[in-house]
């Protein structure tokens, strides 16, 4: 009996884990090659791993999913997914969520610009105990526009989503597969990875990795784009902006209290003043900001009733590819 276990143990120890890439695609025919060759060397020297690679084109204008459909025709470990129209990096890194089949799961961007050479940090991370580990920036080699957005973003985070202000949030992260399962679950549009992963544990830490600049190509950002994230990211998890309607209500309301008590005691003191307009200005903020309180207490409601009950589609697949023995969905 004692023989037998200790087999069962032998054989469990040389089970290699298997780690899933998840890459949303757009504008990358040119690059996503490279990136997908850097990862099998990479993974070549990290014995102890198998992998797969799940590439999600989210509608890109170019030849992307062209490229895809090679890739998957050299390489039975490459998943394919085209997306029916563009959804943005968050449904689509969504998206190929449903696909993985590894213990741990690994997001990175399309460019190159995260390195996959030095995944091996994040997964030294995942190994110690944690459950996410986002890859830090010594130096971005983004442009002054995606930099400055990416402040805004951090600041969004802490004061919406409580980030802690030490923990720095990026593209390119690893996560156990319990946290994926979990983000998975939610159904409503727009999606959010950041907030689902705040969400989802605490366990999370950073590993310093170095940034590329990029080779081909520019940022598929734009300000609307960066817009559009940022709404999603305080409307679908948070309700902060629906209380600040409520505080900002309560002060006019305060507001125009204390005015009315001004202008009556300006009214006793001098009673030549007229006072006219200073009563009008005064019944007008009183009542503007018991609207406001009204609103933002209706507005809380509404916001959660939202939060839940929307139920457009996060993501629409057009056609996938998929070489592997087993499919999830």
């Amino acid at each position: 009996m004692e023989e037998y276990k200790n087999m069962i143990l032998g054989m469990e120890e040389s089970m290699s884990k298997l780690v899933s890439f998840v890459i949303p695609c757009y504008r990358s025919e040119q690059t996503i090659g490279g990136v997908v060759e850097e990862i099998n060397s990479t993974m070549a020297d990290l014995p102890q791993y198998t992998y797969e690679i799940i590439l999600v084109n989210d509608a890109s204008p170019d030849n992307t999913f062209e490229a895809i459909r090679d890739l998957c025709q050299k390489q039975s470990n490459i998943c394919g997914i085209n997306l029916a129209k563009n959804f943005g990096q968050h449904a689509a890194l969504m998206a190929g969520f449903h696909y993985v089949h590894g213990e741990i799961v690994v997001c990175l961007d399309d460019d190159g610009q995260t390195p996959a050479n030095e995944v091996g940090k994040l997964l030294n991370g995942i190994e110690e105990g944690e459950d996410v580990v986002y890859a830090r920036y010594a130096t971005k080699q983004h442009s002054a526009f995606r930099n400055f957005g990416s402040k805004v973003n951090e600041l969004m985070t802490r004061v919406m989503l409580g980030k802690p202000k030490e923990l720095y949030i990026s593209s390119y992260f690893a996560a156990k597969r319990f946290v994926v399962e979990e983000m998975t679950r939610y159904q409503n549009p727009y999606p959010y990875v950041i907030g689902l992963v705040l969400r989802s544990t605490k366990k999370i830490i950073n590993v310093e990795v170095t940034h590329r600049e990029r080779e081909v190509g520019t940022s598929g950002y734009t300000i609307g784009k960066l817009l559009n994230l940022w709404f999603n990211g305080f409307t679908a998890f948070s309700v902060k902006p629906l209380r600040l309607a409520t505080v900002m209500g309560i002060a006019s309301a305060c507001v125009g209290f204390l005015y009315g008590i001004y202008t009556i005691i300006k009214k006793f003191v001098n009673p030549d003043v007229v006072i006219g307009f200073s009563a009008l200005m005064a019944a007008v903020v009183f009542f503007g900001g018991l609207i406001l309180l009204m609103l933002g207490i209706i507005g809380e409601y509404i916001g959660r009733i939202y939060i839940s009950l929307n139920n457009s589609p996060q993501f629409v697949i057009r056609e996938s590819i998929d070489g592997r023995d087993t499919v999830e969905d």
